[in-house]
C-alpha cells in the first residue's frame, strides 16, 4: 500500500529543509502525466519522465477518498508514451487532464520525499511510505513532516487533477 501525504510548500525552502535532515538525493524527474477520465476512486495515467527517457502506465485506487492518502497502485513501464496514450484513447478512455512537473526525489530510511514544482500550481511535497501498516506509515510521515515544520494546515488533500481543473475554471471566469 502506498501511503502519502501531500503538502503545499515553498519549493526552495523545503528543498533546503529536506537536505538538512540528511535525506539522500535520488534523482530529478521532468514529468508529464496524462490522466484519463474515470470515476473516482479510480485513477488511470500515463507518465513520461522526459529527462530519463522512461514512461509508465499506472492504475491507482484511492482507499480514503477525500483525504487521498492511501492508494492501491499497479504500475508498469511502457516503451512508448505516445502509443500507450493512443491505445487508451482507442479503447474509449477520454483524455482528461495533463499535469507537468519538475520533481526532486529524496530518501531517508524508508521515507520518500517527492518535492514537486507543478506547472501553474506551485510547490508541493509528497511524503510517502510503502507499507501494509497504514497507521505506522502515517506515524512516520508525520514524524518527518514535523521536522520540516509542516502541520495539518499545510496538507493539500485534493488531487493535482482537481487543482488544475479549479485553476482552469478560475482563469476562464477571470477572462469572462
Amino acid at each position: 500500500m502506498e501511503v502519502e501525504v501531500k503538502f503545499r510548500v515553498d519549493f526552495e525552502a523545503t528543498k533546503r529543509k529536506i537536505e538538512s535532515l540528511g535525506a539522500l538525493f535520488v534523482r530529478e524527474e521532468l514529468q508529464e502525466d496524462v490522466y484519463f477520465s474515470l470515476p473516482l476512486p479510480k485513477l488511470l495515467r500515463v507518465r513520461k519522465i522526459e529527462n530519463l527517457g522512461k514512461a509508465f502506465l499506472t492504475y491507482k485506487e484511492i482507499r480514503d477518498l477525500g483525504r487521498n492518502e492511501e492508494f492501491d497502485e499497479l504500475e508498469v513501464e511502457v516503451s512508448d508514451f505516445e502509443a500507450t496514450v493512443e491505445i487508451l484513447k482507442r479503447l474509449g478512455f477520454e483524455k482528461d487532464i495533463v499535469v507537468r512537473k519538475r520533481r526532486l526525489v529524496y530518501r531517508l530510511d524508508d521515507v520518500t520525499f517527492e518535492l514537486n514544482d507543478v506547472e501553474d500550481l506551485g510547490g508541493f511535497l509528497d511524503i510517502e511510505v510503502i507499507s501494509d501498516d497504514v497507521e505506522e506509515a502515517k506515524r512516520k510521515i508525520w514524524e518527518v513532516a514535523k521536522l520540516l515544520g509542516l502541520s495539518e494546515d499545510d496538507v493539500e488533500p485534493r488531487l493535482y487533477q482537481e487543482l488544475i481543473r479549479e485553476a482552469m475554471r478560475k482563469e476562464k471566469n477571470e477572462k469572462s
